[in-house]
């Protein structure tokens, strides 16, 4: 039987819920800019980095603004949401997230972080599981957002693993086609009508044990 040897994580929607942080922030800069942002809006920045999401949102917004006004608008925005997810606790740890990386640590096989967020470290050393993990690729060290699968990529390279014996966790359609387009299996975390092109789909990581992941990397 065929073995997998690393799992690669997404972090907001997987390991934690930043969700709530950015849209705070966001909505914030919306409104001091003179309109609304709801969560909707919101959902649709899923998986996409910091800059992207600004030029989406100015958009909506009908605003225009200078590279460098923009360069501006986004460290205020992400000024607002690291000060809030410095306050963050083991408690926001998604369910069964902890168990299956012990899990995994437990059985040898290796774990990185594969997400475009650049507070990454941050969150982790937060919610207490920063040691759990043997590789962090996030949104310091890529330059191309998902679905791009560089992250992806470079989390296989960071472990010295081959990219066809990895499992990535993903919850935005983006990430899995990332996954995909890297050669790697995916457990898409959420809804089978939105997420169906992953290899498997839970609606938690309560859900996953290791039979599970044995099973869908012998398919």
């Amino acid at each position: 039987m065929q073995v997998f040897e690393a799992c690669i994580f997404d972090l907001d929607g997987v390991i934690v819920d930043t969700a709530v942080y950015h849209f705070k922030a966001w909505k914030r800069l919306a409104n001091e800019l003179g309109f609304n942002f709801t969560e909707a809006q919101n959902e649709k920045l899923k998986g996409i980095s910091r800059v992207k999401s600004l030029e989406l949102i100015l958009e909506w917004g009908g605003i225009e603004k200078s590279a460098d006004e923009q360069q501006v608008l986004a460290t205020r925005k992400n000024e607002w949401y690291v000060d809030m997810i410095h306050h963050m606790t083991p408690e926001e740890i998604l369910p069964g997230t902890k168990e299956l990386l012990d899990n995994l640590r437990a059985a040898g096989i290796k774990t990185a972080l594969g997400s475009a967020s650049k507070n990454a470290t941050v969150i982790l050393e937060k919610v207490g599981i920063l040691p759990l993990f043997d590789a962090l690729v996030d949104g310091n060290t890529v330059s191309a957002s998902k679905p791009d699968p560089e992250v992806f990529l470079k989390g296989a390279e960071a472990l010295g693993i081959s990219p066809a014996k990895c499992i990535v966790f993903e919850d935005a359609i983006a990430g899995v086609q990332a996954a995909k387009a890297a050669g790697m299996k995916v457990v898409g975390i959420g809804e089978q009508d939105v997420l169906g092109e992953a290899d498997l789909v839970v609606s938690s990581l309560e859900q996953i044990d290791m039979q599970t992941l044995t099973n869908l990397y012998s398919k």
